[in-house]
Order: structure tokens, then C-alpha cells, then sequence
């Protein structure tokens, strides 16, 4: 009998303690309805929460209320993507949600041992690495408690965390 891969969602659910992602890529789904929306000049009303609240945003509300700490960690180049402004503009969500994000210069990693994949480590034990294309859709994620990535994932996380500005103070360049 095949065992069923645990989703990103399932995982967030039973998760206990932490939730950590490590964001690394300066472009994410370039045909995101979203991102669309924005280039078309569409900006979201942090006032009108009811237009922007979504089951992912629900997801990480739960998730913190039960008391994870959920942390998000974003490596960006300087000058920023089109996609990271984007991205910058519309991170009040993940703030209303719950969520702590944090900003790292991409010069200012060139020290740090990083993983080659965007991931999630939930309660440091369970890895989603994911995998992308080179437009930034999604292809596939593994899931993985192999202890020599999970040690390097957090570590790497952990480096970055403790380098990058919280949000409310990063400035885009």
C-alpha cells in the first residue's frame, strides 16, 4: 500500500510548536491572479480585510492562534523584482495573519550556507522542500526528516533569520 505524501496544509495543521519558510527566488508564478491584478494597478485596502482574506491567510490565523510560531524568512536581490515589490506591498496579510516576515539583502547571505530550494520546516522535523521552475511555478514538493537536511535547513534559516530586517522596517531599493 502506497503511503500518502502529507501536504503543506496537513502539516500546518498538526503543527505544535514552529512553522518556518525560507523564501529564496526573486519571482514566484508570473500568471498569479494576484500578481496580475496588481501590475494592472489593483491595490488592496488593508482596512477592507473582507477583500483580501483568504483560506491560506485562515490557515496561518489558525496556525498561530494555537500558539506556532510562524516565522517567514525572504532572500531578495537589490534592485528588487517587479515581483518582490509586489510581494512587499501585499505582506500586511501574512502581518494580519499571524505570521512574523523578515527581509535579507541577497549580498548580505553570500556568507551563509544556504539550502538550493525554498522550503517549510515544521517543529524542526519535517521539511517540504519545493520545487520550481525557472518562471517560478511550482513542479513538486518532497517531504523529508532526513536529519542532515533538516539540520541545514534550520540552520540556514536560523542565519538568515537573525541577519534579516523584520518588515515593518525593510525599505526596498
Amino acid at each position: 500500500m502506497t503511503q500518502k505524501v502529507p501536504d503543506l496544509t496537513d502539516l500546518l495543521r498538526g503543527a505544535q510548536r514552529t512553522a518556518v519558510h525560507l523564501e529564496m527566488r526573486d519571482g514566484y508564478m508570473r500568471d498569479d491572479p494576484l500578481l496580475l491584478r496588481w501590475l494592472g494597478g489593483h491595490r488592496d485596502d488593508p482596512a477592507d480585510r473582507t477583500s483580501w482574506w483568504n483560506p491560506w491567510l485562515q490557515l496561518m490565523e489558525e496556525t498561530t492562534s494555537r500558539g506556532v510560531d510562524v516565522r517567514r524568512a525572504r532572500i531578495v536581490s537589490e534592485p528588487a523584482s517587479e515581483y518582490i515589490r509586489f510581494e512587499h506591498e501585499i505582506t500586511f496579510r501574512n502581518i494580519a495573519s499571524g505570521e512574523q516576515v523578515r527581509w535579507l539583502p541577497r549580498w548580505q547571505a553570500t556568507d551563509l550556507a544556504l539550502p538550493g530550494n525554498d522550503f517549510w520546516l515544521i517543529d524542526g522535523r519535517t521539511l517540504v522542500v519545493h520545487h520550481f521552475s525557472g518562471e517560478g511555478d511550482v513542479v513538486d514538493h518532497e517531504v523529508t526528516k532526513a536529519p542532515g537536511t533538516v539540520r541545514l535547513c534550520t540552520s540556514a534559516f536560523e542565519a538568515v533569520w537573525e541577519r534579516a530586517v523584520p518588515h515593518e522596517d525593510f525599505r526596498l531599493t
